[in-house]
């Protein structure tokens, strides 16, 4: 009786086509995995985004015709910018809407800084708006490559800077350009201003003082 089995060429042929397939196995789960772990990435840097954009809009919502003091006393105007800068903060201004849900003594009210520093996006915030020292900067986005600021007053027009000769005033609306390394950039828009108090005081160029009275101007500087 012949017997049947596989010959030598039949084995070497069937491990091969085995190892074949294996690699292509190996090879497809390894880009799913790189694939995987790409848009847990992106999803992570758009989540951070998001983020940042929400704070800023009720930042932004919430600004307020308020004139300040620094650490050192001197009055500094309600909304203030400059060019990035990794000594100064490009953005100042106060803000409303600050929840005091356990009785804190502090006023409902927040002086706030935003910073440009070795390519992190900065935020920093002072416990009282008059005199305090501020607290330590929380960082919001890092591989910040380039950042612009531009503001529309009243009349529409775009300016790079807020350094109005009205220190109570407020932009009617910030845009923002942000480039993170190795992306596109992103252009943000948003609305000044326009939380609980009205913007009326701040388009006639009324300035409040430290203590809430109405004046005429501001001492010292910006910051």
């Amino acid at each position: 009786m012949k017997e049947k089995g596989f010959t030598l060429i039949e084995l070497l042929v069937a491990l091969m086509i085995f190892s074949m397939l294996a690699a292509a196995g190996v090879l497809l789960l390894g880009n799913s995995v790189s694939a995987q772990g790409a848009v847990k990435q992106r999803l992570e840097e758009q989540g951070d985004l998001l983020r940042v954009v929400a704070l800023m809009e009720q930042d932004m919502a919430q600004a307020l015709p308020r004139i300040s003091r620094t650490e050192n006393g001197l009055l500094a105007p309600a909304f203030f910018s400059r060019a990035p800068s990794d000594t100064e903060p490009f953005l100042h201004f106060v803000r409303g809407g600050w929840n005091n849900a356990d009785n804190a003594p502090r006023a409902n009210i927040q002086k706030v800084e935003y910073w440009l520093r070795d390519g992190r996006l900065e935020r920093r915030f002072y416990p009282m708006p008059d005199g305090a020292e501020g607290g330590e900067p929380a960082l919001l986005l890092d591989n910040v490559g380039a950042l612009q600021l531009a503001f529309r007053d009243s009349k529409g027009e775009w300016l790079d800077t807020w350094q109005s000769q009205r220190p109570a005033s407020l932009p009617v609306a910030l845009r923002m350009t942000l480039t993170r390394r190795g992306q596109a950039p992103l252009t943000l828009m948003m609305r000044v201003g326009v939380g609980k108090i009205g913007r009326k005081d701040a388009e006639q160029g009324a300035s409040v003082d430290a203590m809430g009275t109405v004046d005429g101007s501001v001492e010292g500087g910006p910051l």
